[in-house]
């Protein structure tokens, strides 16, 4: 399996050891000239990895080096993690000198210190050496400094295409030619995309269209140019020319030469021109290339269509709504399938291999170069122990050829920037047809490493919304259900096999037939009716991620005795979820996993404490804790200062006081069927980096605290189901009208004591608010910036609120979306 994640494992560890501090570099005795050497190693071969990635695949002694190569750098990583672990401690026994940490100055202060100083500084010089071991044979290689362009094989495509080869289209070709004959609403030529996964036909529809008769008719001049990655304004304007004008040698022209010839070509003609296999994401490029065209006479008249498996491209290229290709129906599925297996009419000789056939189609999931090439695989073959093979195999693991459907599909994942290949890849840890929640799906990212820095004023959870838009983008996952701040997805299985194809066996999904799992191993799923931690998993010590599925089935010692491993094995875990689980208690040695960033144990409801020792997770980043049993939260939670991400359910009435300086990271905070709370925190004030707050089922709640105002960074504040809530907040100081809030969206639903709401915060976020889903309020026609409006489940209201005749329309008319549901 080839290596292709190292550019990016590497540019994330130069980037920490640039961004320690210099007391943090001070935690380890006399380790600054190993950290500047390992900091020179890793420049210096990150500059060769983009052309060694490529060599690999011809080259297997490079590739088990660069094996070698990922290992070290992991452990690297790992050692510089160690550093912050180290100064989040030495904070935590600053900020909290209590008698336990006191005794560790008094009687170990020279020990402590001095344990993790010796100790890492021994590791990097053990890195340092491995690195210079393996030095001879990676110089042997030659290598040279390559730009980071993510390389794409050319596809060639051709117009022509018999009809009779081609099933379940018909519909598709006809909406293709009605959309072509439908008159020009203006001077600029319309652009039609196009667009869908690899494999589903988006050619061939283009070739139809192109080759009917009707087509033909209404343009004289046709021309098909495959575009494929290079979008370059000389070679297109070349291949136009060569297609209208065949024969014609034009390899010397200037560009001006060119643009002036293809003028000459298309002037006063109503053309045709395909734009197949577009991958260009670079509007200048496309814009460079559209005003050429817009400066032939008789363009108006004429047509393009565009092929594209990104909505990007199809959104700068054309401003027409993109033609979004599904996938076959099963019985077309399954036709063009027994076509592609058996000669004609053959397939009525053998009803025990069409059966089995069935199964191998269902795995296509309607992209039909997936049936096409399974059933080649099987062409001539009537041995009922192959067609099972094939429907017994995961389609990655078969072999298959350039254009067979895994090849196609990884055109795609080869045109990913590095650091959206190894998010991308991260996802073939779930199972196939699982519902992805987006948030959650950030959060392991994060906690994983996988996303780039920040840029000025965004968050890491920003980086992350903006690669899964990214990947929705390129049609590699596909949208559920949109929640609004965040939404959930899928992925088709096809994608699902290419995601495991490129997961390197980083990712496993363990269940009560695996009976073997590689060491290199990463990240874990554990599932189905296991009912005892596998043995297989006691050789692991790389593992970073544990998910468990389907907790509830699970006994109290099964998850205690999964948590007792991840203590003793992996020491390096970054992520733990266990929801759902039986777990009644914590062990106190979960406080040893000092590098676990993300801890999920929503729903784990017989959970009514956590450890002592839960206050020594320094690093944690995400924290549920979401309807459990737990009295109240223990101040250990509060000293966890790293915290972004954050969900309680507690059984008390008050939730203890944010102390300044706790929480200063915290972004999301969620109150969760704190049924008998009755007011916020004191506190809230020291939340400034808050920016999403939700709280729903406190049934008990009253109010909210007029602190709330100087949370300058909220941006979302949803309130569902709490039911004796009074939001009246009305401004009372003259420095209240001044103020300025950042709210985006405010949502609320069932709050049965509703009569007011928090002008205050509403005021102070007029110029920001962009969604407010409420029974409808006075003062909503001032609310100017306000662009989407709901109202659902209030008949009395909707009839008020109506467009057509209802009496307080005029108070949201100024509103751009409104929906009413009766």
């Amino acid at each position: 399996m080839a290596e292709t994640f190292l550019f990016n494992i590497a540019e994330r560890i130069v980037e920490k050891i640039v961004g320690l501090t210099v007391d943090e570099v001070r935690l380890a005795f006399n380790v600054k000239t190993d950290l500047k050497k390992l900091e020179d190693t890793m420049i210096s071969i990150k500059a060769v990895l983009l052309d060694a990635e490529r060599q690999q695949h011809q080259n297997e002694k490079l590739r088990l080096c660069m094996r070698k190569l990922r290992d070290i750098f992991y452990d690297a990583e790992n050692v510089i993690d160690d550093f912050k672990c180290e100064a989040l401690r030495k904070q935590d026994a600053i900020n909290h000198p209590d008698i336990s940490n006191l005794k560790v100055r008094v009687l170990g202060s020279c020990c402590l210190p001095l344990s993790f100083s010796l100790k890492t500084s021994h590791k990097i010089k053990d890195i340092n050496g491995r690195l210079g071991e393996l030095a001879t044979e990676w110089n042997s290689f030659d290598l040279r400094q390559y730009s980071d362009n993510r390389h794409v094989f050319r596809r060639e495509t051709i117009s022509f295409v018999h009809s009779s080869d081609v099933i379940g289209r018909d519909e598709d070709k006809e909406n293709i030619i009605s959309m072509l004959m439908k008159p020009n609403e203006d001077q600029n030529v319309p652009v039609i995309p196009i667009v869908g996964l690899g494999g589903l036909g988006k050619t061939t529809l283009a070739q139809l269209a192109f080759n009917d008769d009707r087509v033909t008719s209404l343009f004289p001049l046709k021309i098909w140019i495959c575009v494929s990655e290079e979008f370059d304004l000389s070679r297109l304007l070349k291949l136009i020319i060569q297609s209208v004008n065949k024969g014609e040698r034009c390899d010397d022209s200037t560009l001006d030469a060119l643009q002036a010839r293809l003028r000459s070509l298309l002037n006063d003609k109503k053309f045709l021109l395909v734009l197949d296999d577009v991958w260009n994401e670079n509007k200048a490029k496309w814009v460079e290339l559209r005003n050429l065209l817009r400066s032939i006479d008789g363009l108006p008249q004429s047509k393009i269509i565009v092929t594209t498996r990104s909505l990007k491209v199809a959104s700068i290229m054309s401003s027409i709504c993109p033609y979004e290709l599904k996938g076959l129906s099963f019985e077309d599925c399954l036709t063009l399938f027994a076509k592609w297996a058996f000669n004609d009419g053959d397939e009525r000789r053998y009803p025990n291999l069409i059966r089995i056939g069935e199964e191998i189609v269902k795995k296509c999931k309607g992209v039909p170069l997936a049936v096409r090439t399974l059933g080649s695989l099987l062409f001539q073959k009537t041995d009922e122990s192959d067609w099972i093979y094939i429907r017994e195999s995961e389609i990655w693991s078969l072999e298959q050829h350039e254009n067979d459907i895994l090849p196609v599909l990884k055109l795609s994942y080869n045109h990913l920037p590095s650091h959206l290949q190894r998010c991308f890849a991260f996802l073939s840890l779930y199972k196939k047809d699982e519902i992805y929640l987006s948030e959650k799906v950030i959060r392991l990212w994060m906690a994983n490493g996988l996303l780039e820095h920040p840029k000025k004023n965004q968050e890491w959870e920003d980086v992350g919304k903006r690669y899964l838009n990214e990947l929705l983008s390129r049609c590699l996952i596909q949208k559920e259900e949109d929640f609004h701040l965040n939404f959930t997805f899928k992925m088709h299985d096809l994608v699902h096999d290419l995601a495991l194809d490129v997961s390197q066996r980083q990712c496993k999904i363990v269940n009560s037939k695996t009976k073997t799992v590689d060491e290199s191993v990463r990240h874990l799923l554990l599932c189905d009716n296991l009912v005892e931690v596998p043995r297989v998993l006691e050789k692991l010590e790389q593992v970073q991620t544990v998910i468990v599925r389907n907790s509830s089935t699970r006994s109290n010692f099964f998850v205690q005795s999964l948590i007792n491993l991840c203590v003793s094995n992996f020491k390096y875990l970054r992520a733990l979820e266990l929801r759902d689980s039986q777990l009644r208690a914590l062990p106190n040695s979960i406080g040893t996993l000092n590098h676990l960033l993300e801890l999920d144990l929503a729903r784990s409801e017989y959970m009514r404490e956590l450890p002592r020792s839960f206050y020594k997770l320094y690093c944690l980043q995400s924290l549920n804790l979401g309807a459990t049993s737990l009295k109240q939260l223990p101040d250990s939670v509060q000293r966890l200062i790293e915290l972004r991400h954050l969900v309680i359910t507690i059984e008390a009435k008050h939730l203890k006081e944010i102390r300044a300086g706790c929480w200063t990271s915290l972004q999301y905070l969620e109150l969760y069927n704190c049924f008998e709370l009755e007011c916020l925190p004191e506190g809230m004030q020291y939340l400034k980096s808050l920016r999403t707050l939700f709280m729903s089922n406190c049934h008990g709640l009253v109010s909210l605290p007029r602190n709330l105002k100087f949370l300058t960074k909220l941006e979302h504040l949803q309130i569902v189901r709490c039911h004796r809530i009074n939001l009246k907040m009305e401004l009372e100081e003259e420095e209240d009208k001044d103020l300025q809030l950042s709210l985006k969206t405010f949502s609320l639903f069932g709050l049965h004591a509703l009569r007011d709401l928090p002008r205050l915060l509403l005021q102070g976020s007029s110029s920001t608010l962009q969604h407010l889903r409420i029974t409808l309020p006075e003062g909503i026609d001032r609310l100017t910036n306000l662009r989407e409006l709901r109202i659902h489940g209030c008949p009395e209201l909707s009839k008020r609120y109506r467009e057509n005749g209802g009496e307080d329309w005029h108070k949201i008319a100024h509103i751009q979306k409104v929906d009413i549901y009766y």
